[in-house]
């Protein structure tokens, strides 16, 4: 693709949808897109932007314009590269618009040709990771029939390592992993990886205890915010951004809700009394917020889990909302999540992360 593909792959009309813009930042890989209107350059959207929309409860069919910041960080063409480069290093700016002095685009840089393989740098977290390890991965046998579902390979690394990677990367360096089934093969695993920067303890579920029954064993070993994930699920967002999320708010747990679109293969009907047609929609698009396998959770909730009982972590949520306690939802767009909890959602993880055949 060259320079200037890349700056039009990145446009989107002002009036185009939320829905929209999140779907082209997903076909992309990228989260910041030049907003446009009557062809000239406009304003800046970024994925944070339609996520806070989304938790102020903006609909995903309205326009681009309806959430846009007044205040976007751009450049200008007598600014110094070095000024610039500032700039992008500061807010972690994925590509900065530079304009003429009528305002009209004049140049992008991008961060990978501007700092080539430097990364920008992550906000480090200060709180433990709980990392429910201990199911038998039935949906991806007969492979968990050998070896444990955390165990099972994304490229070069189990899923659990990756998983482990992404929060060491955001400074987390204590892990809490629920184990049962073929847990010494887990224990094994970790044990021979050399010169770990983190720390790794295992806490037994001895029969299944459900999706969180078995929290309770921590009772005595957390007492400050932690993480909760699923060992299937992988995360292309700053954790940081969801804590922060879940600290303004209040929230006692606070659930990573992913967008997630469905392609309806029918023409869909919707009747009214005495069964007349009341509308037909060829073959639709629809959109749901599904649950991503990923919370953060006070640590007094652990006090509100059973001793050896089978409980979910949905009968610990309407536990919090019985007493009108606060139940957070933070949005990540489809393409910012990936499970590998069945053969079809894994083989569609190993395709986009470049490891097919």
């Amino acid at each position: 693709m060259t320079k200037q593909e890349k700056i039009e792959s990145r446009i989107i009309s002002s009036t185009a949808t939320l829905v929209s813009a999140m779907k082209q930042m997903d076909s992309l890989d990228c989260k910041l897109l030049l907003v446009f209107k009557d062809n000239l350059f406009y304003s800046m959207l970024s994925i944070g932007d339609i996520q806070r929309a989304i938790i102020k409860g903006v609909h995903l069919e309205e326009p681009v314009d309806k959430v846009l910041r007044e205040n976007v960080k751009l450049g200008h063409e007598q600014d110094l590269l070095d000024d610039l480069k500032e700039l992008m290093q500061k807010h972690r700016i994925e590509f900065l618009p530079i304009l003429d002095s009528t305002g009209k685009l004049k140049e992008v840089l991008f961060w990978d040709e501007v700092f080539e393989t430097q990364q920008p740098e992550i906000f480090k977290l200060n709180c433990p990771v709980v990392i429910m390890a201990g199911g038998k991965g039935t949906r991806l046998k007969p492979v968990t029939n050998i070896i444990p579902k955390p165990l099972i390979p994304i490229g070069d690394k189990p899923i659990i390592e990756l998983i482990v990677d992404s929060f060491v990367k955001a400074g987390v360096a204590d892990f809490y992993v629920s184990v049962n089934y073929k847990k010494e093969m887990i224990k094994r695993f970790f044990d021979d990886i050399p010169e770990k920067k983190y720390k790794v303890h295992y806490f037994v579920e001895k029969k299944p205890l459900g999706t969180a029954g078995s929290l309770f064993l921590l009772k005595e070993k957390l007492n400050a915010t932690f993480f909760v994930t699923n060992c299937d699920i992988l995360l292309k967002q700053d954790y940081a951004e969801i804590l922060d999320y879940h600290y303004q708010h209040k929230n006692e747990i606070t659930l990573v809700g992913a967008i997630k679109h469905y392609a309806i293969p029918y023409g869909t009907l919707e009747t009214k009394a005495g069964g007349q047609l009341k509308s037909f929609r060829e073959k639709p698009d629809v959109t749901f917020l599904v649950n991503a396998g990923m919370y953060i959770l006070e640590p007094h909730l652990l006090n509100e889990i059973p001793e050896d009982t089978f409980f979910h972590i949905t009968d610990l949520i309407e536990k919090i909302k019985a007493r009108n306690g606060n139940v957070g939802v933070f949005p990540v767009s489809e393409g910012a999540w990936m499970d590998i909890g069945e053969w079809k959602e894994y083989n569609k993880t190993i395709a986009r992360m470049g490891f097919g055949s």
